[in-house]
């Protein structure tokens, strides 16, 4: 079984990290700080959250070390992320990962953060949790309260958390194949999972279900990620699959090309649908602003006839 860190609670001290982009507004890890003391927690800031190096949030060993002095403080119950962008993959083969497991603790972000949620499952075998960063989600004047209230209730009670649709109105949900599967929930930016294939950080695909979303990419694009699964012969393993909502990702010469251009939802059906498992699409995650969040290894329950994906474990305790 994985294992689940303890869970959040007020008054508990968060620490911020930037373990790949720096934030495209300095200014938003002082808001940071604020908003969680607002919420009722403490604060601690990584020595290097504010360092710059070209792309990135600080060097390699910076941002590997501030990583690492988060889950060995001891007065550190959970991590944040200030924002995803790029060069979290770089960090990972300078990991301590026998420290990590020795020192579970709640870990949450997600985008190029997925790189991390996958090595923290295949070599520490510990729970994380995709869901809301600082800047990237919190300090936006029209967050949801949808978004914090998942993010809360996941991380603070020792309960299952339930379906990830309670409480989001919008109707994006679609069935592209009925049926009801669960298993350990694996999964995150599709980019960035496949980005992992044939390295040790590569998470198990066998009975999981297996969520994902991307920004930006052309329908093509998601074609090749999802071959590129396919002929790795890990979506042919998976129990079920929940896809969230793909910002930015139709193709915007598709109506004067004069060649034949597939949909999103085309690819998903030509790609998925001869896997004969449940697939459930337009579920609330992703690069928008109704973000749930979602614990990594823990099992899951996906309901493609209500259109639900069913957090069926507890992910704290």
């Amino acid at each position: 079984m994985p294992i689940i860190p303890a869970r959040l609670n007020y008054g508990d001290t968060i620490g911020i990290i930037a373990p790949a982009s720096a934030p495209l507004d300095p200014e938003s890890i002082d808001r940071s700080v604020a908003f969680l003391e607002r919420l009722g927690f403490k604060t601690r800031l990584a020595p290097n959250v504010r360092k710059r190096w070209g792309f990135l949030a600080g060097s390699d060993r910076h941002r590997a070390g501030d990583l690492m002095k988060m889950f060995t403080d001891r007065k550190v119950q959970a991590i944040m992320c200030v924002r995803g962008g790029y060069g979290t993959a770089r960090l990972l083969p300078m990991l301590d990962y026998r420290a990590i497991r020795a020192n579970p603790k709640i870990f949450i972000g997600y985008s190029d953060i997925t790189s991390l949620h996958c090595a923290f499952l295949a070599k520490s075998n510990l729970v994380s949790f995709h869901g809301p960063m600082l800047s990237s989600d919190f300090l936006k004047k029209d967050s949801p309260d949808f978004t914090l209230q998942s993010f809360l209730k996941t991380l603070m009670q020792p309960s299952p958390p339930g379906g990830i649709r309670d409480g989001y109105q919008p109707k994006t949900v679609a069935i592209l194949r009925r049926g009801i599967a669960s298993g350990p929930l694996i999964g995150g930016n599709l980019s960035l999972l496949c980005a992992t294939l044939g390295t040790p950080y590569q998470p198990a695909f066998k009975n999981s279900i297996l969520f994902f979303e991307d920004l930006d990419e052309a329908p093509y694009r998601f074609d090749r990620l999802l071959t590129q699964l396919l002929n790795a012969g890990l979506l042919q393993q998976v129990a079920g699959i929940a896809i969230g909502i793909n910002a930015n990702c139709h193709d915007p010469k598709a109506r004067n090309a004069k060649e034949y251009r597939q949909t999103l939802e085309d690819v998903f059906r030509e790609r998925l649908l001869p896997l004969r498992v449940p697939v459930a699409t337009g579920l609330p995650f992703g690069h928008i602003p109704l973000n749930a969040t979602l614990p990594v290894g823990v099992r899951a329950t996906l309901d493609a006839v209500k259109g639900d994906l069913v957090i069926a474990e507890p992910a704290v305790k």
